[in-house]
């Protein structure tokens, strides 16, 4: 009988870890609809039943896969006219440093379990600041809907279909040109 150390991680904990780990480089990497639990598995050095064993199925590997906290910053200290520039430059923050959220962005496109959970993001994540920043709270959504599409529409140009233009501007000039369209 093996013992594991007190405070040690289990060994499901570090499969488990792996199998994300390996899964949002290949969604990353292959989008949605290319990545396999086959390669998934390989990548993470397991066998591709315990990748069904955890998580059951592609789709469900996915949703684990693409659980996302945009950690959006507490912009109440701000003065609201910094908002907009706070939140692009959050946003492009995010997008360079870290894959997983690109990889959401490609697989939205093509595949309604990823679009779900785009939505759900944006639901749960961007609609509560919205909120609390809107004079009106019947506009949030609205307003939420249109932060949105710059937002994901410069990442979309920048990240993804990598427009030259897009890819050349400095941090700064994404910041001084899209936030005060989000303002």
């Amino acid at each position: 009988m093996t013992t594991e150390a007190p405070g040690a991680p289990r060994r499901s904990d570090v499969t488990r870890a792996a199998i994300l780990e390996a899964a949002r480089e290949r969604f990353a990497a292959d989008g949605y609809e290319r990545a396999t639990i086959r390669a998934i598995a390989r990548d993470a050095g397991i066998d591709p039943s315990m990748v069904m064993r955890y998580y059951g199925n592609k789709e469900g590997l996915f949703a684990a896969a693409s659980e996302f906290d945009l950690r959006l910053p507490e912009l109440g200290a701000l003065p609201v006219r910094h908002a907009g520039a706070a939140l692009v430059t959050h946003f492009l923050d995010r997008w360079e440093q870290d894959e997983v959220l690109t990889a959401l962005l490609r697989a939205a496109v093509t595949n309604e379990v990823a679009a779900e959970r785009a939505r759900a993001i944006f639901r749960d994540q961007l609609g509560p600041v919205a909120l609390a920043l809107c004079p009106d709270p019947a506009e949030a959504p609205r307003r939420a809907a249109l932060i949105a599409s710059q937002i994901v529409g410069m990442a979309m140009a920048r990240y993804v279909l990598r427009f030259p233009p897009a890819v050349e501007m400095t941090h700064d000039e994404v910041v001084g040109w899209l936030a005060p369209t989000v303002q």
